[in-house]
């Protein structure tokens, strides 16, 4: 796929980088090869993904371990590395407003 020089440009306009006609120039070849390249990928067909895709969802129960009850690790001890346990537990920052 060919990569315009206008492409390339609004590209570094919106990733607020100021490029020479030099760097035009070699960024749009670059891109261009990346492009042909991931074409090139996406028609190889990958034997090993199609096989898995038939397995079952659930392996047999003999390759299951048995699930065996034991003592965990006591909560002062995992909360002596946080920077700030709050209440007998983890206190992470807000991610979402």
């Amino acid at each position: 796929m060919a990569i315009t020089r206008e492409e390339v440009a609004h590209t570094a306009k919106l990733a607020r980088l100021e490029l020479t006609d030099a760097e035009l120039e070699r960024f749009g070849r670059d891109l261009a090869r990346i492009s042909a390249y991931m074409d090139q990928l996406a028609e190889v067909r990958d034997a090993a993904a199609e096989a898995r895709a038939v397995l079952p969802l659930v392996p047999d129960a003999e390759a299951l371990r048995d699930d065996v009850i034991r003592p965990s690790l006591p909560r002062e001890s995992a909360l002596s590395g946080a920077p700030e346990p709050e209440d007998g537990f983890f206190r992470v920052p807000k991610v979402i407003g």
